[in-house]
């Protein structure tokens, strides 16, 4: 049995901070995995999403930041 808070409130805001925190760490997983040369599918498989998926999800924020895959540079 899960243990969780019993105010519903306490319960909620607790499941956005897991949220947000699982959010972040995969962010900065996909970053890693780029940066050592990880392709998109890849990165989709590790995640369990299609590679377009993953694509869409994390390129964008890549790029600004001056991070590409090799599938990026090269197209």
């Amino acid at each position: 049995m899960a243990i969780t808070p019993e105010d519903p409130a306490a319960a909620i805001a607790a499941v956005i901070g897991l949220r947000r925190l699982a959010d972040r760490m995969e962010r900065e997983a996909v970053e890693r995995a780029v940066d050592t040369g990880w392709t998109w599918q890849q990165i989709a498989q590790a995640l369990g999403v299609t590679r377009q998926a993953a694509h869409k999800r994390h390129a964008a924020r890549l790029r600004d930041r001056g991070r590409q895959t090799e599938e990026d540079r090269s197209r």
